[in-house]
Parts: structure tokens; sequence; C-alpha cells
């Protein structure tokens, strides 16, 4: 099993990712991807599938990479999914996200925001207002510095896993076998 030698995660997982799982999990899986993006929403599942298989050992955080160029409502979800955080409802909106990938236009953000139960006029103007493009922002520019060059790019202990690698369930769980190998010290991982 390889893995890449490029650039370390940048930076390490922390308070303000939007992680699922406990900080004292043997593995971290860390997900960019893009909302509108095809291969983000396909690996979306396994990474769910993975969490669900490795229980305690398994955390994984989800950072934005909206490919802009390619994507042209990208950034407006991930501002989205940071409003619906700020009223505790990131995971829901993230997963509305990917189930309704076609409807991400202002219109239909507003609608989910209505569906999650959000307080819709704080939502709407904050997603207008653009208040977590920054924050975006900056999640996008940590990929850049790990790396990252399309979605998704998925780290496994901040360490990227090689490009050219399938993101599919059995090649991920493999490489999070080995890391949990490696965090209880088996050196045939």
């Amino acid at each position: 099993m390889s893995q890449s030698s490029a650039t370390p995660l940048t930076p390490p997982v922390g308070p303000r990712d939007h992680v699922q799982g406990s900080s004292s999990a043997g593995v971290t899986l860390v997900a960019y991807g893009d909302y509108e993006c095809p291969f983000s929403r396909a690996v979306h599942p396994v990474i769910k599938q993975l969490h669900q298989q490795f229980g305690g050992e398994l955390r994984w955080a989800f950072r934005h990479f909206p490919l802009t160029n390619k994507h042209p409502d990208a950034q407006r979800a991930a501002e989205a999914a940071e409003a619906a955080g700020a009223q505790g409802k990131f995971w829901e909106m993230h997963e509305y996200l990917f189930e309704h990938q076609s409807a991400l236009d202002a219109g239909s953000l507003n609608r989910a925001a209505e569906t999650l139960g959000l307080d819709t006029a704080k939502f709407a103007r904050e997603v207008s207002g653009r208040v977590y493009a920054d924050r975006v922002g900056e999640d996008r520019q940590s990929g850049i510095e790990s790396g990252a060059s399309g979605t998704p790019t998925i780290f496994i202990n901040g360490v990227r896993s090689d490009e050219d690698d399938e993101d599919d369930f059995e090649t991920l769980k493999a490489k999070i076998e080995a890391a949990i190998g490696l965090a209880k010290g088996d050196d045939c991982a």
C-alpha cells in the first residue's frame, strides 16, 4: 500500500474543523470536497460507511474545496453549509447538499434551510451577505498548501492518499486498517 510523499495536511485537524468521531480515535480522515463535484458526492457515502464500520477508531473531518472554475454553485453551497453550521446544523446541511447536488441555487438553499428547521431569515442574510466566504477560503487555502488540486482529496492521519488510487471502500478501508495498525504499534501493517 502506497502513501504519497506529498506535503502533509496543513493545518492538522483542530477545533475549527467540522468533525465526526472522537479526538481519541487512532485514525483521522480528512476529506476536501466540493458539493457540486460528482466525485466528492460518490466518495461521501463511502466515508460514512467507513466511519460506521470503524466506530471509535476513526474520526473524519470535512473541509471545503470549491472548484469554482468548474462548479459555479460550489462556493455558495459551501457558505450555506457554514451558515447552517452556525445554527448547529452543519452535518445536516452537508448531507442535504450532496443529496440535492443539482439544486444549489439560492432559492433551493433557502428551501433546504427551511426543511432543516433553520432560522431562514438569518440563513438567507448570511449566505447572500457572504458571511462565511473567508471561512470557506481558509479551507481551500489549507487544501492548496496541503497539495490538493482537485476533489475529493483525502488525507489519512495527515498523509495524502495517492492521487492515482481509487477512493473506493476497499482501498480506503485497507489504508485505514494499516493506519490503525501503525497507531497500535503493529509493524506488520
